[in-house]
């Protein structure tokens, strides 16, 4: 590409609403045009990284063979009402209706397309296991569309569907197909991690998210100092309190046999304030939480209270999860505003426990977290103004009130925060924590959805069963959006070579289309192209300052420059992006071999 008849120009100050680099960027460097909240033209340069970087998704998955297609972005809503999802999904989906009155939404996802598909099609185990992918424009209506293509309503992504007999095969399927995730990221040239996740509104019971390390993250990634597991810090699991006693002499209080006794504490409803009167560790004291949950947008609210120790944070995903063991289906999960609460317990909020008599507590959903259940002489709320109980003993004091919920409790229901052990490491390792952007996310779905679309096949035995289904989602334009946070300096973009827009800049300093300088740079450019490299010739009418500002702020992997001082000591000075400050010369004798010039500037660019 000539640049001076390219469509290229480049901003010097930053977009207003631009908080992250490679938003800042991108746009300074004409990559995306903004035209609404969330929605972004892709523009040449751009559309060339995105060009190689689904090549190279391509390239992998022919390997293991994923067959790919291109579904509908407008879909009708007989399938999301057929499996259950058209209430479910929220605000996020953008529905509409065609003239005939027809509902149809904007594509978030594709489970029950790929699914309507599939079934009537395959009929026999045999035609099994498969996989269909596609690469295509998602729409999701996010609340606040931020960051550029990082969290955008509109989006590229990668979504593949596995189909297999069994779950043997989903989970063959799951790690073949996690392994060329991982080959896709190598080659990219990222510092990323895969990490067990919660499954969310996909649905199914496993899942793993690959996150791209950089200080921008909006995901805390919590993993083993010795590399043994990851996840995120919503799935990450607490040691159990028996693991943090044998690893860290961590105590659980000492059983006594003494009465509860009421004790005052005036204004104090925090538990560092309790904690601090008492003279008691604040692992010892009872925190009570209240929410209301919905299982449905139209259900009656429910009260729902939830204890914890007074160090930890609660893990709503983990409380999700409990809730969902119990067959306990949540549409909505929110916490109680504090007038509702006095008002159902009539007791005020920062002093209620669990030790009472009043009727809607005691029958309230509640869960105790495992840690709250093994510790002894606990401190908790009184349930009136100003006072707490001490002394309180879990099976003693709590079994008789809520059976239900502490037989056979050992729920894990808090955060866990780094530096605790890694229940997972063989070496008891503690947990680091890192930032992550979220790249990829991968699924076991099980039959969920081809259960709820009645799609099936015949087994060996000859029964008719549903397909055992994963899914695998890759986002394209947020896998290059990541590449930039995670390689960029105050100059601008380093692209990982593999997904730069172009290979080589070359640089002319030529004063006039036919000097010296601009002849060489054209011949030069010329060879480099017969060599397989995608070139950039900048030879615009402008000042040097401005070409190589613009140069680093694109990120071409290698610049070459050339002028009249080095033609006539028969050099040219390049450099890499990476170590922009670092120039080096290269020199010829006698006359100019364009083809063996470009040879060695091709065998620099492999060396990157």
């Amino acid at each position: 590409m000539r640049l001076s008849k390219a469509f290229f120009v480049t901003l010097r100050d930053d977009p207003r609403d631009a908080e992250v680099i490679s938003h800042r960027l991108m746009a300074r460097s004409h990559y995306i045009k903004k035209h609404g909240a969330g929605v972004y033209s892709y523009l040449p340069l751009l559309q060339r990284s995105l060009n190689r970087l689904t090549e190279i998704v391509r390239e992998e998955f022919e390997k293991i063979d994923l067959q790919e297609l291109t579904m509908p972005y407008a879909i009708p809503g007989e399938l999301w009402k057929e499996s259950g999802r058209w209430s479910k999904m929220g605000a996020e989906m953008a529905r509409f209706k065609d003239r005939k009155d027809n509902d149809f939404c904007l594509g978030p996802t594709h489970e029950e397309v790929v699914v309507d598909i599939v079934r009537g099609q395959v009929n026999s185990y045999k035609q099994l296991p498969f996989t269909l992918y596609q690469i295509n424009t998602k729409f999701r209506d996010e609340i606040r569309p931020r960051f550029g293509l990082m969290r955008g309503r509109e989006f590229i992504m990668m979504d593949a569907y596995s189909f297999g007999a069994d779950r043997e095969e989903l989970d063959r399927v799951y790690e073949v197909i996690s392994d060329a995730y991982c080959r896709i990221f190598d080659r990219i040239g990222l510092t990323y991690v895969r990490v067990e996740a919660d499954t969310g509104n996909i649905g199914g019971d496993a899942s793993h998210e690959f996150h791209v390390l950089a200080q921008s993250g909006e995901d805390e990634i919590l993993s083993a100092e010795d590399g043994s597991y990851g996840a995120n810090v919503e799935k990450a699991p607490t040691p159990s309190p028996q693991l943090q006693s044998k690893v860290t002499g961590k105590s659980w209080g000492e059983l006594t046999d003494s009465p509860i006794e009421e004790v005052p504490t005036p204004a104090k409803s925090t538990i560092d304030d309790v904690a601090d009167l008492l003279d008691w560790p604040t692992h010892l004291c009872m925190k009570t939480l209240v929410f209301q949950f919905r299982s449905s947008e139209a259900g009656e609210w429910k009260p729902l209270v939830v204890y914890v120790a007074g160090n930890r944070q609660l893990n709503e995903v983990k409380l999700k999860q409990a809730m969902l063991a119990d067959n306990l289906k949540v549409q909505d999960l929110v916490q109680m505003p504090e007038k509702d609460v006095e008002k159902l317990f009539d007791a005020p909020v920062g002093f209620l426990g669990p030790i009472s008599k009043k009727e809607e507590l005691l029958k309230a959903r509640t869960y105790f977290d495992r840690e709250v259940l093994v510790s002894h002489g606990l401190v908790c709320g009184a349930n009136k103004k100003d006072y707490h109980l001490r002394n309180i003993e879990p099976k003693r004091d709590l079994a008789k009130l809520y059976p239900h919920s502490i037989k056979n409790n050992d729920l894990d229901l808090v955060a866990v925060e780094a530096g605790e052990v890694c229940p997972h490491s063989p070496s008891h390792a503690p947990y680091r924590s890192d930032r992550g952007i979220e790249v990829g996310h991968i699924f076991k779905l099980g039959t969920v959805y081809s259960k709820a679309l009645k799609a099936e096949f015949t087994s060996k035995e000859g029964k008719s069963q549903p397909f055992e289904m994963g899914c695998y989602g890759l986002g394209m334009t947020r896998t290059l959006s990541a590449a930039i946070e995670q390689n960029h300096d105050d100059n601008g973009i380093i692209w990982p070579k593999s997904i730069a827009p172009y290979d080589v800049i070359v640089m002319s300093l030529g004063r006039k289309k036919d000097d010296e300088v601009s002849v060489f740079a054209d011949k030069l450019y010329e060879s480099l192209r017969s060599k397989g490299l995608s070139v950039v010739l900048d030879e615009r009418d402008a000042g040097p300052g401005i070409k190589f500002k613009d140069a680093d702020l694109v990120g071409y992997p290698l610049r070459v420059v050339v002028g009249g001082k080095g033609l006539e000591k028969q050099e040219l000075e390049y450099s890499f992006r990476k170590t922009a400050a670092e120039k080096h010369g290269l020199a010829w004798t006698g006359d100019v071999n364009f083809d063996d010039l470009a040879s060695k500037i091709n065998n620099l660019w492999g060396s990157i």
